[in-house]
């Protein structure tokens, strides 16, 4: 299929063709790759629409289910994709893909798209090729992204550097547990969300006075909200959705969320470039051959033998 038929097939809201776009860009070979590059600079003109909402927290945390509440409150006024990042193995390279079993209520219903992808290893558990798939699905027409993150607590600033808004979901901890979540999930964080809370309301509290005197002391000049939630006696969907929808107004208004997506633009231009010279790097022979060197331990010399190398003769 052509990159042409593939856009004209998203444009008319045909969910089995933009699956297998996002396939196709998801795709590791080089027959594949030039395909998708024209594809995604077809759709860039249709894109830009949505609002991005990045949700992670710890597993078990009761992501999927939140997610499902969210996006059936809001299915009758907006058109929503869910990209739902599963974890890699990183044995096998597989991944469960089990997301759309875990939202019942959203897999048949109308306007709604789940895309199920693994996460291939990437830090904060995201796809490394995540904002490609915002961009086709914004040529689809959807207005809100929601991507649902491995939620392992790693480099989340992938999390923050694709959307408009973070929420990050924790449960009823004590102020010890607390400590474990870092300061820089919590600093990227617009929404904490404190789940579950009906198992304990009072420790609930407790735990988001401590969270509030935490953000107060963050320098980020960021306006911050925590909440307490729970899923199955009672989920506050307007309550989130008012503080979202709140955020994008007022950094609609203000032009940040416009200045955002440009310095997004160019962290990613950056991590594009990294990769590609990895991909390059790791291909190359002598690279290839120094690594198997097993019998020289002393690594920061083979690492500085084959920098040299590459400096005085290229790739």
């Amino acid at each position: 299929m052509k990159s042409e038929e593939y856009l004209t097939g998203i444009r008319q809201n045909k969910y089995e063709i933009l699956a297998k776009a996002i396939t196709l860009i998801e795709s590791s070979l080089e027959k594949d790759k030039e395909k998708a590059i024209q594809l995604i600079d077809k759709c860039i003109p249709f894109s830009g629409k949505s609002i991005r909402i990045g949700i992670s927290g710890t597993p078990g945390v009761g992501k999927s289910t939140f997610i499902e509440k969210l996006g059936f409150y809001l299915k009758k006024k907006y058109k929503i994709a869910i990209l739902a990042i599963d974890p890699s193995s990183n044995i096998s390279k597989g991944s469960i893909l089990g997301d759309k079993t875990r939202m019942n209520q959203l897999t048949n219903a109308k306007n709604i798209f789940i895309r199920p992808s693994p996460s291939r290893g990437q830090l904060g558990g995201v796809c490394n090729h995540t904002r490609d798939s915002i961009i086709l699905c914004e040529a689809a027409g959807f207005n809100i992204i929601l991507i649902e993150t491995v939620g392992v607590g790693q480099s989340e600033v992938m999390v923050e550097q694709m959307t408009d808004y973070f929420i990050y979901m924790t449960l009823c901890q004590n102020g010890d547990e607390l400590q474990f979540i870092k300061k820089g999930i919590l600093e990227l964080s617009d929404l904490i969300l404190i789940n579950k809370s009906d198992q304990n309301k009072q420790k609930a509290e407790e735990v988001k006075f401590l969270l509030n005197n935490t953000i107060q002391n963050f320098q980020n000049h960021k306006k911050q909200t925590v909440m307490t939630n729970s899923v199955f006696n009672h989920i506050d969907t307007k309550g989130v959705w008012n503080c979202i929808n709140d955020f994008v107004q007022e950094n609609t208004r203000n032009g940040h969320i416009t200045l955002n997506r440009q310095k997004q633009n160019t962290f990613w231009i950056k991590e594009n470039i990294q990769t590609e010279f990895n991909n390059l790097l790791f291909k190359n022979k002598y690279v290839q051959k120094q690594m198997l060197d097993i019998k020289n331990t002393n690594t920061k010399k083979v690492t500085k033998r084959i920098i040299n190398k590459l400096i005085k003769e290229g790739f």
